[in-house]
């Protein structure tokens, strides 16, 4: 295999890797934030803007993460 492939399996699995993670944070996040809620029902309004607040920096983060896989494979 030549570089230029090593390049794009590095950069199709580290952009896979960066899915994964990123699915299971906000997967994760939202489980809690439905348990929360199901605790306190009072308090759903501050758990779900808290919730998107968090998602979207999870997003943000994954976001980082494919550019610089994209980046990697076009290197």
């Amino acid at each position: 295999m030549t570089d230029l492939a090593f390049a794009y399996l590095a950069a199709g699995l580290g952009a896979a890797g960066a899915m994964i993670g990123g699915a299971a944070g906000i997967s994760k996040l939202a489980s809690a934030a439905m348990e929360g809620a199901s605790r306190q029902p009072e308090a759903t309004g501050d758990i779900r803007g808290m919730m998107i607040l968090t998602a979207a920096m999870i997003e943000g983060a994954l976001l980082f993460a494919l550019v610089i896989c994209f980046l990697m494979g076009t290197k």
